[in-house]
């Protein structure tokens, strides 16, 4: 983010000192005069990183850079110092920073965890009951629809006013974003099952809601797992914007980074969450293959096997 409109002042160094200071040590006048133009805005932009979200000690921080610069002498500088992060590559500094990526990985996957499965607790069942009501189905499942054109962000900040900020209205508004691919999947799903093996079921005299349990939903399933997987795709993405209201997750770094203007920061929440949301797709990919009809998986199986087999490829 470039401030073109000159919002905040630009960091410049200026030596604040007591007479006292100059009378019982003139020496440190001069060194602090050595300071002038050596501190620009991306430098102290990592000082008060380290400082701000990593927590180190002011004095070390102070002690590490006064080295960099080579104004006074001693030890080198500690790893995080200036000189040692512009020297270390991107992966090195996930690398660092594994354990603190790992937890913010988990806490995300909570947060999708847990939405996710109360949309489907919800939505599936919703989606049941409106193809039994098809004359109300269709708004319905467009009132839920208007609630993904609202930006994550915006719906986010109306939670605020309601429920404060944390977890809780995070995943309120997760929710609310992953009823909407699950309701219309398990609907369009349920309605538009083979017509041929509903009739077969219904001339051997089964009840409406056999037929349900053992032909139309079975049908249905992997619609219904297309929308829980596209829920779960779209809940990976909006849950990092829930560390701008508190809720942790990936998104932390990636607003710290935001504010410090710091790009590996930024990309060490990205990243794992982009990661993230192709693994959890992948997996609902696998359960959506198990339990797919029997005669669906028996053609899928057929169709591979004359894609790998010998004579397919010759010709």
């Amino acid at each position: 983010m470039v401030d073109d409109r000159h919002f905040f002042p630009p960091y410049e160094a200026a030596a604040l000192v007591s007479q006292q200071l100059e009378r019982d040590s003139p020496s440190a006048i001069a060194t602090l005069t050595l300071l002038s133009g050596r501190l620009d805005v991306q430098t102290m932009r990592q000082l008060n990183r380290r400082v701000e979200v990593d927590g180190e000690d002011v004095k070390r921080v102070g002690s590490d850079e006064l080295r960099a610069l080579g104004l006074v002498g001693g030890k080198q500088p500690t790893p995080g110092a200036r000189s040692s992060v512009q020297r270390s590559s991107f992966w090195s500094y996930l690398w660092d920073r594994r354990a603190t990526i790992f937890s913010l990985t988990m806490r995300h996957l909570l947060l999708v965890a847990i939405a996710l499965a109360a949309a489907v607790i919800v939505a599936v069942p919703l989606g049941l009951g409106l193809e039994r009501a098809r004359r109300v189905a269709e708004p319905a499942i467009g009132t839920l629809g208007v609630l993904q054109t609202i930006p994550s962000i915006a719906l986010l900040a109306f939670m605020i006013p309601l429920l404060g900020v944390g977890v809780t209205p995070a995943l309120i508004a997760l929710w609310l974003y992953a009823l909407y691919p699950i309701a219309r999947g398990t609907y369009s799903g349920v309605r538009d099952a083979d017509p041929d093996a509903v009739a077969a079921a219904e001339a051997l005299g089964t009840t409406p809601r056999q037929r349900l349990l053992w032909v139309r939903l079975p049908l249905a399933a992997p619609v219904i797992m297309a929308g829980i997987r596209t829920a779960a795709v779209i809940t990976v993405g909006a849950a990092t914007l829930a560390a701008f209201i508190g809720a942790g997750g990936l998104g932390e770094p990636i607003v710290a980074g935001l504010a410090l203007a710091d790009t590996r920061m930024i990309l060490s929440g990205a990243l794992p969450a982009a990661v993230l949301a192709l693994a959890v797709d992948g997996l609902l990919a696998v359960v959506e293959g198990l339990i797919a009809p029997a005669h669906r998986r028996r053609r899928l199986w057929e169709r591979h096997d004359r894609l790998t087999s010998p004579g397919s490829a010759s010709g």
